[in-house]
This record gives structure tokens, sequence and C-alpha cells, in this order.
């Protein structure tokens, strides 16, 4: 089980100040808005009311309440075998980018549906739009390699009318390109976030589920669990996440004047040298290292520009239009 002790803070303090999920889960309150949760609710070895989170099918379920509680998705549903991602880790992410926009802009966040992200990768979950359009009003388009989850991320927006209108999904139809093949002509983003595939090799890939089932089960796993496992695209790919990040910094060169901020979320400070290589190779004008962290792990973010500041401040112009 993952909840804390009882003599535990109940804010956890190292979650973006902004973000929904600072507090311990109630599980009254998310049973209410999502009944089919209660059977997967029990009390741990504290006392506290939680969920076997080694169990795919309560994950997935506590997700759906989530979604449902704090962001108002009516319907959410991802394959079976397809990663089921942490919500308030995706969150964190969301409010880390939004404050590099704002950090460029007087500290103003820029909301609405004129801002327009890319989500590479978006997956079968739709999380990152989900929590854009949710949070800041802003609009995105996802693209992914993966044609099922390209349509799982589809029905989740036609099936729920505050998303409608503002996500738009692409199938990327090179999986060893990036953001060739999906930015199109004349077609500009203020921010291109991506969650990229952390493994070099299926092997290691499902190394990391057996270490993670086997922590949330205090005992050695030996048989990776499909729901948990994710998709080739989800969790791994040639050369890992250096490779994807390096191929990522390189085609963005192309698109130099057609984004603002690109960014990356990077799983290893071990990766963040090689990385940074890169974008002294690729001349960006301006980089950042973005840290957060959940519980005990931490995790950070990359994000790049080749606007200079002049470009920048008309950039800018276009968000407070009208503000």
């Amino acid at each position: 089980m993952l909840q804390k002790r009882n003599d535990n803070p109940t804010e956890k303090a190292r979650i973006h100040p902004r973000s929904k999920h600072r507090e311990r889960y109630n599980f009254k309150e998310l049973i209410q808005c999502c009944p089919e949760l209660a059977a997967h609710v029990r009390l741990n070895a504290y006392d506290d009311e939680s969920i076997d989170f080694s169990d795919a099918a309560a994950v997935k379920m506590l997700n759906t309440a989530l979604l449902k509680f704090f962001y108002g998705i009516d319907f959410w549903d991802i394959p079976a075998g397809y990663l089921c991602p942490p919500i308030p880790g995706r969150a964190d992410y969301i409010h880390h980018i939004a404050d590099l926009l704002g950090s460029c802009n007087n500290g103003i966040i820029p909301t609405g549906n004129q801002i327009q992200c890319l989500d590479i990768g978006v997956g079968a979950n739709c999380i990152y739009p989900i929590i854009g359009v949710r949070e800041y009003g802003w609009s995105f388009t996802g693209s992914d390699s993966d044609a099922v989850a390209i349509q799982s991320a589809s029905e989740i927006v036609e099936k729920n009318e505050s998303l409608k209108g503002h996500v738009k999904l692409r199938l990327q139809p090179d999986s060893k390109q990036v953001l060739k093949g999906i930015i199109q002509t004349d077609e500009h983003f203020d921010l291109i976030l991506c969650n990229p595939p952390f493994h070099a090799s299926l092997e290691e890939a499902q190394a990391g589920t057996l270490r993670k089932l086997s922590n949330l089960n205090q005992k050695r796993i030996t048989r990776p669990t499909l729901n948990f496992g994710g998709q080739h695209s989800e969790l791994w790919c040639d050369g890992g996440e250096v490779r994807f990040v390096k191929t990522m910094i390189q085609e963005s060169i192309q698109f130099a004047s057609s984004c603002f901020w690109f960014s990356s979320l990077v799983s290893k400070q071990a990766h963040l040298e090689h990385i940074y290589n890169a974008f002294d190779a690729a001349n960006a004008v301006e980089v950042k290292t973005i840290p957060f962290g959940q519980g005990n792990k931490s995790g950070r973010s990359v994000a790049w520009t080749f606007l200079t500041k002049e470009e920048q401040a008309n950039w800018r112009g276009k968000w407070n239009k009208g503000a």
C-alpha cells in the first residue's frame, strides 16, 4: 500500500502548490462521485483507507474517480495492456510548465483556448490534454504512433463535452520521428510537452515493471502484470529516453519558429549531461531544467526555445490581446 502513516502530514509538500492532489485521497468523496471504486477500497496496515496499488483494476478505477471528481470527466477508459498513469505526477508537469509560460509573461500564466499545446505521445489515456484543458482552458493536439492509443484518446474526447473542440488527435506515421510528420506547415504551438519512453529495451522495461510491483507488494515479483506493462511505444524505444529526447531536440531546429517552448520529461538526472550536449549542438537560445517531486521520487523536465527576447516579446503579444 502507498498510503502514509497517520502521524505523517496530510498535505504532500513536494507537489505543486496549485495541484488538486496535495492532500491524501478522500475515499468517501471519491466513492460518492464514483461508487464503483468502493469495491477496491480497504483499510491498510495503518488503518487508513486505501487501495492495493499493485492491482491494475483498482488503480484504473481510482484514476476514473480522480478524473471525475477533480476534472469533471464523465467517461475515461483505456484498453487492456495500456499504461495507467499516476494522475498527480501528470498534473505536476502541467502546472510547472504553466509556470514556465507565466515566467516569461510578467508572472501571468496565459489561459484560454488561444494557447495551443502539442502533446507528443498522448497515449490511450489522454491525461495531459484532460488536465491542461480543465485547469487552464488550453487547446491541445495529441500525437501518437499507436493507432489503438489514438482511437482510445479520441473516444475519451468525444464522450466528454468539456473536451470536445479543445483536443485534436493525430497519428504519427513514422515511429522514428517525433515532431516531423505532426507539426504542419504554418502551424504554431505555444508549448510542446512530451513524456518519452524511458527504457532502451523490452527487457529493461520489464525489469522496471517487476521492481515497481515488488516494491508495492513488499515481496519479489517475477512475472510482469499486463496492465502495468504498457505498450512498446509507451515504455521503450531504441536508445531509450536519451535517444528520444535528442531526436526531439534535433527535429526542433526545423520548427524553431513554430513553437515558443519545447519541453520533455527526463526520468534520470544522469541523462541531463547527454541531453544538454544536444542543446549545445542545436544552438538553443534558452534552456531550463525544471525540478519537481512526488513523495520520495524526484522528477524533472527540460525546456528550450530558439526565440530571441524580442521574438518572445512579439509572441507574448498574441497571448495578451484583449486581456
